[in-house]
């Protein structure tokens, strides 16, 4: 590892703390996740390398503590799991395969001629599941969640087939649960998105998605029509266990008419795990459904039991995951999409080509600079790799030494013509058309009714495209005279009398929207989610926001002040506010949508405190809390959490470290007091 210093050490584990909580909730609790498997496992494998080279830095929220993620809002209930399902560390070449079984000898006290037997199995890529069964009735299912706590998924399991309701045979234990994924088959994705294609519904990224989406429904009868299975591979709570080993204990749940991998098998070397390995991964894309490694694991369970665990990780266990897989192709095309910021991104149309079991036709290029990187060129030969579950990437160009020119970057818009230019220090090209670009203009739309901004059901992609195509939606305010066209759209193919009526409901549903994600839906340049809270939290009122904006482009300096002094604002929000308002077009949207919808004062639940109304700022390092951690606190108890130190400020919560903060509050006269005089503040709180 590079040479690097505790404070960067520090720092760079705390960006990998809500990096990988960020992912794991994208990917356990919202099924959509941003980066590919191989990127996730860098982030963790990272973390991990910091962890042992700054044991002391470890952090309270470190992802090597922490399993899946919490459950996300949902109408389904709670579950607390009585024996909590972990997650696996993770070996990426043979060397660790064989240093974990080391461990194991070595943890053991074995010696090299004792036998250690163990199982392997593919590690298929579905939602984990608990399955509960008392004297062979099933009497509760749920997910795994955080570990801790899952979701109760009772009554969508019971619609799958591979479930038995009751157990075969008389040999199951008074209780046992159950452990294993839930999964769709290659042949079933397909034939389900091409299903919701034709209707006009979701269309799932990938296999795992289309599980997941489709188990954690809240109407069961959304589950029983899509082609879910499951295999077991261990287990929770138990009142016996039918057998020694973790052999015999699979075979004995196989018997009850509960699927296993039919690649389960039992090995005794580290030459076995391996070969065992490579058969699988030479099988991978034939294999009807996807996996992403193979499960080593002890077999004699009271080896495992002597084993124990780590923090979030049995000892005895490893998943042995692929590497990414790649295949040659042509590069056809290609294409340039525009965003709904502008954003010119490059698409290389593909031909045809099987990646790890999935035909890949498209690539993403990224940008400018990506293309001139590699060099590639409609016509190329190009290495492509698909390391998980997102958009292909080109690994390599093989013809790039030919003689022919280069990819002409277009310079103007190729939907409006408008001009195509990058601002200074960014490497992204972006059209200046704004609203008057169509490409723009659906892609708001969009934006303006996903889950994090408006979050309107009903008004999928192929819905806005077509009503957008029709005339009918122009800007986001034109959903809401949508009540107009019931008629119109009833005579639509596809739409019948209660889908219509749902559509036309989720909207009116939205006349009263939250003020923040109606900010965050407008599509306003380095306005998001977060920052969106933050300037509402501040100005309560949208009309009080543009007001201050308005004045800070003109010169305002107090009205900049009052924008920057907010927690997280920087110039470039003040800029692009400035600029969104200063443009007639944006004025027109605002105005049109603020006619329609009513967003009430934005108000956050405070409790009544001593710094209730003040401004507080935190420095130096906390022990006890991250510094996310106690800006929420102090938001709970009404103050305002600011990053500065000004004449404003009222109070500092000084740590270890504390520097040109704590001096700047001490010449100004300003209180201050250490972690501990905070934390007795937050525990007097009601």
């Amino acid at each position: 590892m590079p040479d690097i210093t505790e404070a960067e050490a520090a720092n760079e584990l705390m960006r990998l703390a809500k990096a990988i909580a960020k992912h794991n909730a994208l990917y356990h609790a919202e099924d959509a996740p941003e980066i590919s498997d191989a990127e996730y496992d860098a982030l963790v494998r990272r973390n991990a390398e910091l962890e042992e080279q700054f044991p002391h830095l470890v952090r309270e929220d470190s992802p090597s503590r922490q399993v899946g993620a919490a459950v996300a809002a949902s109408p389904l209930s709670k579950v607390t799991h009585d024996v909590r399902m972990l997650s696996l560390d993770n070996a990426f070449d043979d060397a660790e395969v064989a240093d974990f079984a080391a461990r194991v000898r070595r943890f053991l006290s074995l010696g090299e001629d004792e036998p250690v037997a163990f199982t392997a199995e593919d590690k298929i890529d579905g939602l984990s599941c608990s399955l509960r069964y008392e004297n062979g009735e099933l009497v509760l299912a749920a997910t795994r969640g955080d570990g801790s706590v899952g979701e109760n998924v009772t009554a969508n399991v019971r619609h799958i087939a591979d479930i038995p309701e009751r157990l075969e045979g008389d040999s199951a234990p008074e209780l046992f649960e159950i452990r294993g994924e839930v999964y769709m088959a290659k042949a079933d994705f397909a034939a389900l998105n091409a299903a919701q294609d034709k209707a006009g519904g979701k269309i799932f990224a990938n296999p795992r998605n289309a599980a997941a989406g489709s188990l954690r429904q809240k109407d069961a009868s959304v589950t029983a029509q899509r082609p879910l299975r499951f295999w077991a591979h261990g287990w929770g709570a138990h009142s016996e266990v039918p057998g020694e080993t973790q052999a015999e204990v699979v075979r004995a749940i196989e018997s009850w008419g509960v699927p296993v991998s039919p690649l389960f098998t039992r090995v005794e070397s580290v030459e076995a795990m391996l070969a065992h390995y490579r058969e699988i991964e030479k099988a991978r894309a034939d294999l009807p459904y996807d996996i992403d490694g193979v499960v080593y694991k002890v077999d004699r369970l009271d080896y495992q039991q002597r084993l124990g665990f780590v923090a979030k990780a049995p000892r005895w266990a490893l998943a042995h995951k692929f590497p990414a897989e790649q295949a040659q192709t042509t590069l056809e095309a290609i294409d340039i999409q525009i965003g709904r910021t502008g954003k010119l991104t490059p698409v290389g149309r593909l031909k045809p080509v099987t990646v790890g079991g999935v035909t890949v036709t498209n690539v993403t290029l990224h940008n400018r600079d990506e293309i001139a990187r590699l060099g590639v060129r409609p016509g190329d030969r190009i290495v492509v790799q698909r390391a998980g579950d997102v958009i292909p990437q080109v690994v390599e160009n093989l013809t790039r030494d030919e003689d022919r020119p280069a990819f002409d970057f277009p310079d103007h818009c190729p939907e409006c013509g408008s001009e195509a230019a990058s601002e200074e220090g960014e490497v992204d090209v972006r059209c200046t058309g704004g609203l008057i670009c169509p490409a723009q203009r659906t892609e708001r739309l969009k934006h303006f009714v996903s889950r994090g901004a408006l979050d309107i059901e009903g008004l999928g992609e192929k819905t806005i495209d077509q009503f957008f195509a029709l005339g009918w939606l122009e800007s986001p305010a034109d959903i809401f005279r949508l009540k107009n066209r019931r008629e119109e759209i009833l005579a639509l193919e596809g739409w019948k009398d209660k889908s219509v009526d749902n559509l036309l409901a989720s909207v009116e549903s939205k006349r009263e929207p939250d003020a923040a994600r109606l900010l965050f839906g407008l599509g306003i340049r380095h306005v998001g989610a977060v920052t969106a809270r933050d300037l509402l939290k501040y100005f309560h009122e949208l009309p009080f926001l543009r007001e201050t904006a308005e004045k800070a482009r003109a010169g305002d300096e107090e009205a900049a002040i009052a924008l920057t002094s907010i927690d997280g604002i920087g110039s470039a929000v003040v800029e692009a506010l400035g600029d969104f308002f200063h443009e007639e077009h944006n004025v027109t949207v605002w105005e049109d949508i603020l006619s329609e919808v009513s967003p009430p004062r934005y108000e956050v639940e405070t409790l009544d405190s001593p710094v209730a109304g003040k401004t507080v700022v935190f420095t130096g390092k906390l022990e006890t809390m991250s510094r996310d951690e106690a800006k929420a606190q102090a938001e709970r108890l009404g103050a305002k959490a600011s990053g500065s130190v000004s004449a404003k400020t009222d109070l500092l919560v000084a740590g270890p470290g504390a520097g040109s903060k704590l001096k700047k509050a001490e010449e100004l006269g300003i209180e201050v007091i250490d972690e501990a005089g905070w934390a007795a503040i937050v525990a007097a709180a009601p």
